[in-house]
């Protein structure tokens, strides 16, 4: 079982890789605004990864456990050092610029924030008395500090600005506390108290993104403006039909009408190049690995690596479902790449980071 757990997770990382990279080709081929070598790069990044993911499979998982908090530590400096002298592009100030090498402290941000709850949540003792003392304190120890930690991270990717990796790292903390032994009742009395602050939250977002959630609402209020990518991404799925327009046949894309097809709206491509077949085989592929995860996170007995491969499955069908949903127009577009897929080395190496651990976690189901 271990073994084929192993084989599942190799073949299916490695099938989406090859077909982002079949789709990132064509995303350059033709692009003017974006160079061809970013396919090479990408494919250098894909060699680079599995061989991370070879390595990572063979260590101790417990080294995680040792550095989760320098980890976290280390990650707050950096976003930090983002928003003091990071370099910015289309808006955003989100990379940090070290010689050649540029990359994004916000997608650590994800690992690190997985692996700190991981811990600090393994690491929780069961309340022996239940007086209103007792409640009180667990509700601090269990909800309201890590929330703080969590927050952090959040108001620093949020201030770049981030929009759609702050709702990642939220999302990640409500699934790996509810992965906890954390009680129901206050769960769920939590998440109601967060959807009546959504209202709130309205004023806190910039212009630009609150002209997207306007757009999702009605593509048509700026069809030539902020509702035009939305718009060309719509109308690339489905002119691919069932069997798609072929490779490099894309018209939306091939002929430059499709923005950022390279990042954000990959899926795009793939849906108008192999149509409803194509798409269907990605979230197959998606659903496969996300179920391995599954079956791991059932047989290991160890919290920390239970709940670490709880959040690994939470930030992939999270970003994943995201992506796919904001690329059809079902979700407002929040700038979430697609795993293994969409150009992006810094979020590429991450995801590789997280199978790593799957693959060393499914040889082991237990501490002793």
């Amino acid at each position: 079982m271990r073994r084929d757990l192993d084989k599942t997770i190799w073949l299916y990382t490695m099938l989406i890789m090859g077909a982002g990279l079949i789709a990132l080709y064509s995303a350059t081929y033709q692009n003017p605004r974006v160079p061809h070598k970013i396919f090479f790069d990408q494919l250098i990044g894909a060699g680079l990864g599995l061989s991370l993911m070879f390595y990572l499979g063979r260590i101790s998982y417990r080294k995680f456990y040792d550095v989760a908090y320098v980890f976290y530590g280390i990650n707050i400096f950096l976003l930090c050092l983002v928003l003091w002298g990071g370099r910015e592009a289309l808006g955003a100030q989100r990379w940090l610029q070290i010689g050649a090498i540029s990359f994004q402290p916000s997608e650590l941000t994800k690992l690190s924030l997985i692996l700190m709850l991981g811990r600090y949540f393994s690491n929780r003792r069961p309340a022996v008395t239940f007086t209103f003392l007792s409640r009180t304190q667990k509700i601090i120890r269990d909800l309201i500090f890590p929330l703080i930690l969590t927050g952090v991270t959040m108001s620093l990717v949020f201030k770049q600005p981030d929009l759609g990796t702050a709702i990642l790292l939220f999302g990640i903390f409500m699934i790996m506390l509810f992965a906890t032994d954390f009680e129901y009742k206050y769960f769920f009395m939590f998440f109601g108290l967060l959807i009546c602050c959504v209202p709130f939250v309205w004023h806190l977002l910039h212009p630009y993104q609150k002209d997207r959630l306007l757009v999702f609402l009605n593509p048509n209020i700026d069809p030539l403006g902020v509702g035009y990518t939305i718009i060309q991404s719509k109308i690339a799925m489905g002119s691919g039909q069932l069997w798609g327009k072929g490779w490099l046949a894309g018209t939306q894309s091939q002929l430059n009408f499709l923005p950022e097809r390279h990042t954000d709206f990959i899926f795009s491509v793939i849906g108008e190049e192999w149509g409803f077949i194509g798409t269907l085989f990605i979230v197959y592929c998606f659903f496969m690995l996300i179920n391995c995860a599954l079956d791991i996170a059932n047989q290991v007995n160890d919290p920390f690596g239970k709940l670490v491969t709880v959040g690994i499955v939470g930030i992939l069908a999270l970003q994943a479902v995201i992506n796919i949903g904001m690329v059809m127009g079902l979700f407002p577009v929040v700038g979430i790449t697609l795993p293994f897929v969409s150009y992006g080395r810094s979020s590429f190496l991450i995801f590789t980071i997280m199978m790593g651990f799957l693959l060393n976690l499914s040889k082991k189901r237990t501490v002793f």
